[in-house]
C-alpha cells in the first residue's frame, strides 16, 4: 500500500505545484496588462490634457500662417518696394499681429455687436466726464476719440456721465439682452474691458458669425492686402498702393488705427464740396467701415462723371479725408470680395 500510494502522492503534489505555478503567472500576466492599461491611459490623458491646454492658449503672431495666392494682380506691390529716398514695406509681422487677436475672440462662444452712430444717426453723444477739444475744435474723450460719429461708453452700473466713446465700427461682445435700456457690451477691438452703451447705439450681429475676409490698411506705408482664411490659414489676395487720411482741419482728417466691421457698401459714395452741402462728386465702390472712412476707388470730381482707373498719388502720402483710395478695379475687387457685417477692415500704422 505504501509503495503504490507514494507516487500517487507525488503526482498529487506535482499537479498541485504545477497550478501553483500556473496560477502565479496568470497573476504576473495579469498585472502586466493593468500595468500597460494603465500607462496606456495616463498617456492618453496626458495627451488629451495636452491638447486641451494648446486649445486654450492664446494664439500668437508666431501661430499665424500667412501664405500668397493672388487673385488680383494689378498693381501688385513686392514685400519691400522704393519709394523716393527710402523704402516701405508690407508689415506682415504686425498685420499677423492683429489676426492673432481676431483669431482668439473667434475661439470664444460670442454673441457679437457692434457699435454704431454714423453721422450721428443714433443721436450725438453725451459730453464725456474729462472731455478736451482737439484740433478741429471738436469735442473727445482723453484717449482722442471724438464725440461725434462716436458711441458713450459708460462704467458698468453707472449711467451718469459716459467716460470714453466708443468708435463707430468697433466689435463688442454682447454681455446682456439688446433690449435693456442700457445693453452691457465688452470690447473686442478698439475698446477693452467692459461698459454700458445705450441700447440705440449697439447692432445685434449674433453668434453665427465668422470672419473670414479682411482688408488691411498701411498709413504708414500707404499700401493695403486683402486677406482671406483657410485651412491652412490666411492666404494674401491682394498687395497694392493706396492712399488714407490726412490731418487737414476742419475737414480732412487721418484714417483712425483698429480693427472694424464693415457695415455697409455703396457702388457710388456721393461726397460734398467742403463746408458746403453741395455734391461734387463720387468714389467708386466704397466700403464703409468706421464713421465716414470708406475703402474706395479713385474720387472723380463730378457727380456724372466715368469712372477712373488709377491715379499717380496713390501709395504716395495721405491726402483723402478719412476714407482709403484704391484703384478703382482694386476697390471693385474689394467690394466684391468683402460682406457687410461679416468681414474685417484693419488699420495698422
Amino acid at each position: 500500500m505504501r509503495l503504490t500510494f507514494l507516487p500517487v502522492l507525488l503526482l498529487v503534489m506535482s499537479i498541485v505545484v504545477s497550478c501553483n505555478n500556473k496560477t502565479r503567472q496568470e497573476a504576473k500576466e495579469s498585472a502586466r496588462r493593468d500595468s500597460l492599461e494603465r500607462v496606456k491611459k495616463d498617456s492618453i490623458e496626458r495627451i488629451k490634457k495636452a491638447e486641451e491646454e494648446e486649445r486654450r492658449r492664446p494664439i500668437t503672431a508666431a501661430d499665424i500662417n500667412l501664405s500668397k495666392e493672388l487673385t488680383f494682380d494689378k498693381y501688385t506691390l513686392e514685400d519691400t518696394y522704393p519709394y523716393k529716398d527710402t523704402v516701405r514695406v508690407f508689415q506682415w509681422e504686425k498685420i499677423k499681429e492683429k489676426l492673432a487677436i481676431i483669431e482668439n475672440f473667434q475661439r470664444q462662444d460670442i454673441n457679437y455687436a457692434v457699435l454704431q452712430n454714423y453721422k450721428n444717426k443714433n443721436r450725438e453723444a453725451p459730453v464725456v466726464a474729462n472731455f478736451k477739444r482737439n484740433a478741429y475744435k471738436r469735442v473727445s474723450d482723453t484717449l482722442g476719440v471724438e464725440r461725434y460719429q462716436s458711441t458713450p461708453l459708460y462704467a458698468v452700473g453707472d449711467a451718469k456721465v459716459p467716460l470714453i466713446y466708443g468708435r463707430d465700427g468697433s466689435l463688442v461682445k454682447l454681455l446682456s439682452s439688446d433690449t435693456l435700456d442700457m445693453v452691457k457690451v465688452e470690447g473686442l477691438t478698439n475698446v477693452e474691458g467692459a461698459w454700458e452703451v445705450p441700447r440705440r447705439y449697439v447692432k445685434l450681429i449674433g453668434d453665427t458669425v465668422d470672419f473670414y475676409h479682411a482688408v488691411v490698411v498701411d498709413v504708414t506705408n500707404q499700401n493695403i492686402c486683402t486677406l482671406e482664411k483657410s485651412g491652412k490659414g490666411w492666404i494674401v489676395r491682394s498687395m497694392n498702393p493706396a492712399t488714407t487720411g490726412r490731418h487737414l482741419p476742419p475737414h480732412a482728417m487721418e484714417t483712425p488705427v483698429g480693427i472694424f466691421l464693415v457695415q455697409e457698401q455703396k457702388s457710388k459714395m456721393y461726397y460734398v464740396k467742403d463746408g458746403t452741402k453741395n455734391i461734387e462728386g463720387f468714389a467708386p465702390y466704397a466700403s464703409r467701415f468706421t464713421n465716414g472712412a470708406y475703402v474706395h476707388g479713385v474720387p472723380v470730381n463730378n457727380p456724372k462723371g466715368k469712372i477712373i482707373e488709377y491715379s499717380w498719388s496713390l501709395g504716395t502720402i495721405p491726402r483723402s479725408h478719412m476714407c482709403v483710395r484704391n484703384a478703382s478695379s482694386h476697390a471693385k475687387f474689394v467690394f466684391d470680395l468683402v460682406k457687410p457685417m461679416a468681414s474685417l477692415v484693419i488699420v495698422i500704422d
